[in-house]
C-alpha cells in the first residue's frame, strides 16, 4: 500500500478561496477529495524526523507515565483581570511570580487570531521559543503548521498559547508551583480568545488542563470539557514527540480529523 502524502489544502471555502504557500517540509500532509478511511491512510512523514529509539523507551514513557499530581494541587495565583490582549500581553512580560524570571530571554506569551475558532495549547516555551518570543517555533512549530494545514487552517487563523508563559531551564517538567503562577493568564487568555474548541497538544498540557493525572493515550480519542470555561477540549500528541516516533502520526491525523469535524471543516 502506497503512502499518502500530505499537502497544504485551499483555506476556506468558494473559488475566491487562495492556495497556501507550500510548507518548506519536504512531506506533510496531502488531504484528497475522495474520503480515506483510517486504515487507508498513511503515517505522516517528516523528512528531518528521527526514528524511534529501540532501546530507550523514554519517549515513550515521557508521555504514557502519570503526571506529578502535586500539579493539581496547587492554587492559582490571582492576577489582576486584563481588559484584552494587548493588557494582558504586557502584565505577562513584566511577571516574577516565580523563578523562572530570573532564567528567561523573554515571555512566550502567545500568538494568533485573537477571535479564533480554535486555541492550540502546549506545555511551555522551549529554546527556540524563548529566543524568538513566539510560541512552538522551531522544527516542532514546522511540524505543526502543517498539521494545522492538513485540516484547512493557516498558523494565523488559530491561537497558539502554552501553559507556562517562561522556558523551565533545560527544558525540565513544570512546577507546581510555576503552574499555578501562570494559571490565571491561561485562563484569562481562553476567556478573552474564547474558542470554540481547545486543542491541548502533549500530556503536560492535557494533565494540566483537565486536571488529571490520565495518561495521554487514554485521554485522547474523547471530547473532554475544561471547567474553567466549560469550553470542549480534544487531546493530541505534542509535535516534537510525533517528531521522535513518527509511527504515532497516523494516530495523531485522528484527532486532527475530530478536530475538523468539532469545527464543521472537511480534511
Amino acid at each position: 500500500m502506497g503512502v499518502v502524502l500530505w499537502r497544504p489544502r485551499k483555506v476556506g471555502g468558494g473559488d475566491s478561496s487562495a492556495n497556501l504557500p507550500v510548507t518548506s517540509m519536504p512531506l506533510v500532509a496531502e488531504l484528497q477529495a475522495t474520503r480515506l478511511e483510517d486504515d487507508s491512510f498513511g503515517p505522516m512523514h517528516d523528512a528531518d524526523a528521527q526514528p524511534p529509539d529501540r532501546v530507550s523507551m523514554a519517549p515513550f514513557l515521557e508521555f504514557d507515565t502519570a503526571y506529578d499530581d502535586g500539579l493539581a494541587s496547587a492554587a492559582p495565583v490571582p492576577v489582576e483581570l486584563a481588559a484584552d490582549l494587548r493588557t494582558l500581553r504586557t502584565q505577562v512580560s513584566g511577571c516574577t511570580r516565580c523563578e523562572l524570571h530570573q532564567s528567561r530571554t523573554q515571555t512566550v506569551f502567545g500568538s494568533g487570531d485573537e477571535s479564533a475558532r480554535l486555541l492550540v495549547i502546549g506545555e511551555a516555551p522551549g529554546a527556540d521559543e524563548d529566543a524568538q518570543g513566539e510560541p512552538f517555533v522551531g522544527r516542532a512549530g514546522t511540524l505543526l503548521n502543517a498539521m494545522l494545514l492538513g485540516i484547512g487552517l493557516a498558523r494565523e487563523q488559530v491561537y497558539i498559547a502554552n501553559i507556562l508563559k517562561c522556558r523551565p531551564p533545560r527544558n525540565r517538567d513544570p512546577q507546581a508551583t510555576e503552574v499555578a503562577s501562570c494559571t490565571s493568564y491561561l485562563q484569562q487568555q481562553i476567556a478573552l480568545v474564547a474558542p470554540e474548541l481547545i486543542l491541548a497538544v502533549g500530556r503536560i498540557a492535557a494533565q494540566n488542563l483537565l486536571n488529571v493525572a490520565t495518561p495521554i493515550g487514554k485521554l485522547r480519542g474523547s471530547t473532554h470539557t475544561h471547567a474553567a470555561s466549560g469550553l470542549p477540549v480534544l487531546v493530541t500528541y505534542h509535535p516534537a514527540y510525533l517528531l521522535r516516533s513518527p509511527v504515532e502520526k497516523r494516530r495523531a491525523w485522528q484527532d486532527l480529523k475530530r478536530v475538523a469535524a468539532r469545527l464543521g471543516l472537511a480534511p
